[in-house]
């Protein structure tokens, strides 16, 4: 478990199953879990902080975000958070949520945003801190990356990913998997050989070297070195639009970009 320090709040860093990360959010009043893949590394942190669960916030339905929600809430009988538009689709959950409602939890602003993509029900969870506001966001944008589109068009999640490109390039991105390091071998390979890629690739193999993750980023490093993000910098995007004989606007290279890394 690894733990970081946002001012009014800390982040505890939960690693589980094979590459994912588990969350859980701590105030004086709050300990709130972010999208638990498995229960017992959740009770574990838990029982080594010395406190109870009080909420779980799920950012999508799927099984690796939402699989510790019954046991949990059985455990230690806390209030689960998700999408309205998911309310069928996640375990237990007591309260639906969309952009647009804010969460009070400790002592913190939390505010909501609909990014549908990877599902057609996902949101991410914003707090807004006194340090450093923190960006929870699923399977959206990862290190270097973005998640398949099981349920979305590449539209949607085109226009989610800009939302999230709209925060303060200091927000904390915590992700949920780690994959940074073979999406920037990707982005090296296929798409960029910035020297901004090559210094993210180094600082990633030397974290990992040393048995610590790559995630949190930040949205701005994602902004300069995630290849799914470049089809905002329009030199970019002309450039590469004329290398692939492809449309020159945003959602088409981008599409191609995912493409091509879905086959990669």
């Amino acid at each position: 478990m690894w733990t970081y320090e946002h001012g009014n709040f800390a982040v505890h860093q939960v690693p589980a199953l094979s590459d994912n990360f588990i969350y859980l959010i701590a105030t004086d009043d709050v300990l709130a879990c972010v999208d638990p893949a498995e229960a017992l590394p959740v009770v574990a942190a838990c029982e080594k902080l010395g406190r109870p669960l009080t909420h779980i916030l799920n950012t999508h339905h799927h099984w690796d975000h939402t699989g510790g929600n019954d046991e949990l809430k059985a455990h230690f009988g806390c209030s689960i958070i998700g999408a309205a538009h998911d309310a069928k689709r996640i375990p237990s959950i007591d309260q639906g949520v969309a952009e647009g409602d804010a969460l009070q939890l400790g002592g913190l602003d939390i505010a909501v945003l609909n990014i549908p993509g990877h599902t057609s029900g996902h949101i991410a969870f914003v707090i807004h801190a006194d340090k450093q506001d923190a960006l929870f966001c699923g399977d959206t944008i990862f290190g270097a990356g973005c998640g398949r589109l099981f349920e979305g068009t590449p539209a949607q999640m085109w226009a989610s990913l800009q939302k999230l490109m709209a925060l303060d390039d200091s927000t904390s991105v915590f992700c949920a998997h780690e994959y940074t390091l073979n999406n920037l071998d990707f982005c090296l390979t296929k798409i960029s050989q910035s020297d901004a890629v090559k210094t993210y690739i180094a600082w990633c193999k030397d974290m990992l070297g040393k048995g610590l993750p790559t995630i949190p980023g930040t949205i701005g490093r994602e902004k300069a070195c995630n290849p799914m993000l470049l089809p905002a910098q329009a030199d970019f995007r002309k450039a590469y639009a004329n290398l692939h004989a492809i449309s020159d606007d945003p959602v088409s290279v981008f599409t191609h970009i995912r493409e091509a890394r879905n086959h990669w």
